[in-house]
């Protein structure tokens, strides 16, 4: 038998090299990768949808990388489960920095966004190892605006924009006279009461709010006694932030006790709440969003279908609907490419200012706050269109749009910018 050490020395240069391809392959592998983190629930209340965004995530890192990539370089979507939680997520943050990933988007909460700007500005002040952070959804206007920071950059409207365009539009319908508010008990349910109240109040002063609620978030799992509060306001339409299950559970108390409002919403083509709204719907129920599944044929591009039909096909109740993560990885995608670089600092410049075109209008990203204007539109639950929404027979019809310009709002964003280069 061959004593131990003999048989090191006899093995140790070859174990060595082997040893040493080995722990150089991820390395090699981490190289030609863009990883980026996806930080949103995967467990809890906000389980679906978060798991929803990382389906559209990595359904659109494998259209690009079947065209090549970014770069030469293939995209991947590492997910991480915040459970909705502030904390959980800095802590998931400290886990990204450690692997050495240099790009997170998160969307579910503003109140983890609020929390994950600030640790970013800390930790890219003290590290020359960047991390910059997309947002998809997170949408309290702070973000881009007294918190705003050169390390983030938001796609999705924020209140602000989305308030300005919808109570426009209530403002205009002689049909609404009293207002119920009833939202999230964070950062973006306080937003709603604010502006609302603000805008209303300049815009139609004779149309009342006859009620302003907040519920604990994630919490609440019978809505009734909130319906009834409604019911008793004499309200004809609920306006409401709210998302996942927390909409969901609120539009079926709704229907179930056969409460005849209008529900003005941000989220009403959200996973799950089509399918919750039913006919007790239909002709009742409004969403802003930047896509919806029938946009395509309105705007007469039904090229889209190309893209969005095998999204909806492949994972059954899940339809594609954030148009807004389509636009936020091509202008990733062309922003890296303008640079010709992955560093977060060139590719944060490129992003700044850079304009692209989207079936439905072209959109800007502002440089002065890092918040994307787009086109919005408005659309009601109906029978009268060709796609409709979770096998409902009903589905989303456009009933008014605002230009990207026409969204944009004002901003007191006073951002500290690293040097170029």
């Amino acid at each position: 038998m061959i004593g131990w050490k003999t048989g090191m020395k006899r093995l140790g240069r070859p174990l060595v090299a082997m040893l040493g391809a080995v722990l150089l392959l991820p390395v090699a592998s981490a190289q030609d990768t863009i990883r980026i983190a996806y930080i949103d629930p995967l467990s809890g209340p906000f389980a679906n949808v978060g798991d929803a965004g990382l389906r559209h995530f990595r359904y659109k890192a494998e259209q690009i990388n079947k065209q090549g990539g970014i770069l030469g370089k293939k995209v991947e979507i590492v997910p991480f489960d915040n459970k909705t939680s502030a904390q959980e997520s800095l802590v998931i943050l400290r886990q990204v920095a450690d692997q050495g990933i240099s790009y997170i988007t998160q969307g579910n909460g503003s109140n983890v966004a609020g929390a994950l700007v600030g640790a970013l500005e800390k930790y890219n002040r003290r590290n020359d190892n960047k991390i910059l952070y997309l947002n998809y959804a997170a949408v309290d206007p702070t973000l881009t605006e007294d918190q705003c920071s050169f390390w983030h950059f938001r796609f999705d409207a924020n209140s602000e924009m989305k308030l300005e365009s919808l109570t426009e539009y209530m403002a205009r319908s002689d049909d609404i006279q009293k207002i119920f508010l009833i939202n999230m008990d964070y950062a973006h349910g306080h937003q709603i009461q604010k502006i609302t109240r603000r805008l209303m109040s300049q815009k139609a002063p004779s149309k009342q709010i006859v009620g302003d609620v907040l519920h604990p978030i994630g919490k609440v799992k019978d809505f009734s006694p909130y319906i009834a509060q409604i019911r008793s306001s004499g309200a004809d339409t609920v306006l409401t932030g709210n998302w996942g299950n927390d909409l969901s559970l609120l539009v079926r108390a709704a229907a179930d006790a056969g409460l005849n409002v209008r529900f003005y919403t941000y989220y009403g083509g959200g996973l799950g709440t089509p399918a919750a709204l039913g006919a007790a719907g239909e002709g009742r129920v409004y969403q802003i969003t930047e896509y919806h599944r029938n946009l395509p044929l309105e705007k007469n591009k039904p090229e889209v279908y190309d893209f969005v039909l095998p999204f909806d096909e492949a994972n059954g109740a899940i339809d594609w609907y954030y148009g807004r993560i389509n636009t936020q990885m091509d202008m990733l995608k062309a922003a890296m490419e303008k640079a010709n670089s992955t560093d977060p600092t060139a590719v944060a410049f490129a992003l700044e200012g850079m304009r692209l075109q989207t079936p439905y209008g072209e959109v800007e990203m502002r440089a002065i706050d890092h918040q994307l204007l787009q086109p919005l539109f408005i659309s009601v639950f109906t029978k009268d269109v060709e796609y409709d929404s979770e096998s409902t027979g009903l589905g989303w019809k456009t009933v008014a749009e605002f230009s990207a310009e026409e969204t944009a709002t004002p901003t007191n964003c006073q951002m500290q910018r690293p040097k170029r280069g």
